[in-house]
């Protein structure tokens, strides 16, 4: 198993484009970690550097103590898995997994029983005589995987390699694709702009924006907290709930007032992350919508500060999930939807109808008007 260390690691493009920034990133030696952006972040321009696809502009990159920079990708020993599974339609998939082995110039009785441990370790054991053309797509992805861990390789990269999946069968090659990673112990990096599979697969995530890093962690505390406004904005599903406005200092207590609306929150000083200095001064405040409900929170029901955390609108939509509820409502005219998780699916909600909601003071993030955390 090996380790890979990034170092001030810049892509820059002869237009003087920089896709990937100083980045500097530890992968530990047998972890799986996902790059998580949005289109045009810098994820896959990292992949593809890590693989020897991509020359570095500046820095360094190193598989354990080896330094890679110049190292050609053949000489990489990684396993590549595409989004576009990349067989060969005149292969059977026996003869797919058995490509890289052939040019190795493997023995063949050890080919043959490399193939077939890696088939069977992907359940296609019952399918090495066909042809990608017989395959479904979700056995396509399992023939990429299988021709990438033929070769036991000491890192694995995978570039947005359920995309083309439907959602049920991403959710199945997900659990698939973890299980192999562990099987094989490979460090591995993932590519995703799907928050879901990041969440799920991921020992540790690194989320990047404008070829920046932007936060690295585990996905509790990459969700739990976050360190700017665009980690906080980017991942969560539904998405968080920002209230635009500013912060004041009255009375010796702090106070959060949103434009538009009559919502005011007091702000304990355990809110603060870094207290801010002066006042007033702009801010967002965020709360995420399972951190909003119809009944006080049971921390905050018990505490003085409660009922600054009550807040009325009008419920504008109603989106039934089955085991949930997402409620958008409208606290003013001139503030974004509020959403709310609703668990209570009993609970009677009609479009129109005046409500009172709740927010749960242990759990805002506050933000400056560079997205900062505060």
């Amino acid at each position: 198993m090996t380790t890979i260390t990034l170092e001030n690691i810049t892509k820059r493009y002869d237009n003087g484009f920089e896709a990937v920034k100083n980045l500097s990133l530890r992968l530990e030696s047998g972890t799986f970690t996902v790059l998580l952006g949005p289109s045009g972040c810098g994820k896959t321009t990292t992949l593809r550097m890590i693989a020897g696809l991509e020359t570095i502009s500046s820095g360094d990159l190193f598989f354990g103590e080896e330094r890679m920079n110049d190292a050609p990708p053949k000489d990489r020993d990684i396993g590549m898995v595409f989004q576009n599974y990349a067989l060969y339609p005149h292969l059977t998939v026996f003869e797919n997994i058995a490509f890289p082995l052939r040019l190795r110039r493997e023995a063949k009785a050890s080919l043959e029983e490399r193939v077939r441990a890696a088939a069977e370790a992907v359940e296609l054991t019952a399918l090495l005589g066909n042809k990608p053309k017989q395959l479904s797509g979700g056995q396509r992805q399992r023939v990429a995987l299988a021709r990438a861990i033929v070769r036991k390789p000491r890192v694995f990269l995978f570039d947005e390699p359920l995309s083309n999946l439907d959602a049920q069968l991403r959710v199945q090659m997900r659990s698939e694709i973890t299980r192999i990673q562990r099987m094989v112990g490979a460090t591995s990096v993932y590519v995703t702009h799907d928050q879901s599979e990041a969440m799920t697969m991921a020992d540790t995530i690194v989320v990047l924006n404008n070829g920046e890093l932007q936060q690295t962690g585990t996905p509790h505390h990459i969700y739990t907290n976050p360190q700017n406004r665009f980690v906080a904005s980017f991942v969560g599903s539904p998405a968080i709930n920002f209230f635009e406005g500013e912060i004041r200092g009255e009375a010796g207590r702090l106070s959060f007032y949103e434009f538009g609306s009559s919502t005011t929150f007091s702000l304990p000083a355990q809110a603060f992350v870094n207290p801010p200095a002066n006042f007033p001064r702009k801010a967002t405040l965020a709360i995420r919508p399972e951190h909003l409900g119809f009944t006080p929170f049971l921390g905050a029901s018990l505490s003085p500060e409660a009922l600054q955390y009550t807040l009325s609108g009008t419920i504008q939509r109603v989106e039934f999930l089955g085991h949930e509820r997402l409620v958008y409502v409208e606290t003013s005219p001139q503030a974004p939807h509020k959403i709310i998780r609703c668990t209570n699916i009993a609970q009677i909600l009609e479009v129109g109808g005046d409500i009172q909601f709740f927010a749960s003071p242990d759990h805002c993030y506050l933000f400056d008007s560079n997205g900062a955390r505060l």
